[in-house]
């Protein structure tokens, strides 16, 4: 028995450096699309793609290639070779990280495979988890290549949002995984009203998530940069309009508007918690949720009130508040996942 508990805690610490793994990922993610690097490299080279240039024609051909595309045509036709390295760094990056969490799950799989750490229930999640990262790679290059054309300055956000909850559901299962190695069955409990609340708060964070990501790829921000009013109106006058001119403030509008629903749904979550009959991990951690969206509704604010400042190609005030936000919305993202997997049906 004390064995099988060493096997498991080994297991989980593993699962648990992925889900650092992925949660960085998923920053550098974000440092991609805020610096504008997204569409650098206009190759997919899976295994040889780890390697960047190495010598000054290797570079120029890696320029010549995003020279091609309408980013750069329309957009950054002013750049000179050492501007491209800039921005080839931070994709480059992004996608030898990708390789590694790749290695580290092979080589931990293997050895706890040989070592027999692994129980017979544990395969199939861990085939799924394969599956999944790899799924992950190829929608991001799906994604980027939406944006590798003569018309297009971005990649397209419907491609972006589904590259971004993707990603999400991947930390979200391995961190599940983790759970169940790590927490105590006596911590689990059962109240249906309270797992409910949960599930709908949760499906409402999954909804602002999307919209998040579509704000990022609609650069949606800049389109009201006032808070509490939509550039002095409750509403967009837009709102309902199919012109695609005007849809970024549309969304800009439903993304703030989910934003209060989240805030009041987790204050409602909150209370019914505090009266439920629960367990000791439960009440410990019930507050983080309620905390975390009153941070993140603050950074919100933060963000849309910062956003006249964005100077493409640069990292300043803005970015480093775009990157919190998106790191308190994993965080609330987890916590409700945690949350969700103390209070269980039977």
């Amino acid at each position: 028995m004390e064995n099988t508990t060493k096997q498991n805690k080994a297991v989980a610490w593993w699962l648990l450096a992925g889900i650092l793994m992925i949660i960085v990922q998923i920053l550098l993610g974000g440092i991609t699309r805020l610096t504008g690097s997204g569409l650098s490299i206009t190759e997919w080279k899976p295994i040889m793609g780890a390697l960047p240039p190495m010598s000054d024609k290797e570079w120029q051909h890696a320029f010549d290639g995003y020279q091609n595309i309408a980013q750069y045509k329309y957009l950054n036709n002013h750049f000179t070779i050492d501007d491209f390295k800039f921005i080839f760094f931070w994709e480059w990056l992004h996608r030898l990280w990708a390789r590694l969490i790749g290695v580290v799950f092979a080589i931990g799989f293997i050895y706890f495979l040989v070592r027999r750490y692994f129980r017979k229930d544990m395969i199939t999640p861990l085939i799924i988890l394969f599956v999944l990262g790899g799924v992950q790679g190829l929608i991001g290059w799906i994604m980027v290549a939406s944006g590798l054309n003569d018309s297009n300055l971005y990649v397209n956000h419907i491609k972006l949002a589904i590259h971004f909850v993707s990603a999400l559901v991947l930390l979200c299962y391995t961190l599940w995984f983790a759970f169940q190695l790590l927490v105590p069955q006596n911590q689990v409990f059962t109240n249906p009203a309270l797992r409910k609340a949960g599930i709908a708060l949760t499906g409402v964070l999954t909804l602002q998530l999307i919209y998040g990501a579509f704000m990022a790829g609609l650069k949606a921000a800049t389109y009201a940069p006032t808070w509490p009013g939509i550039n002095g109106a409750l509403a967009p006058a837009t709102l309902g309009s199919e012109s695609w001119v005007n849809f970024p403030i549309n969304v800009h509008f439903v993304h703030r508007t989910l934003a209060f629903l989240l805030v009041a749904g987790t204050a409602v979550w909150y209370t019914l918690a505090l009266k439920a009959n629960t367990s000791a991990l439960f009440r410990k951690t019930r507050v983080l949720p309620l905390l975390l969206i009153l941070l993140q509704g603050l950074l919100g604010v933060l963000a849309v009130r910062t956003a006249p400042g964005i100077v493409l190609g640069k990292f300043g005030t803005y970015e480093l508040i775009a990157e919190a936000h998106q790191v308190v919305a994993m965080l609330f993202l987890m916590t409700m996942t945690l949350m969700l997997y103390l209070n269980r049906r039977d």
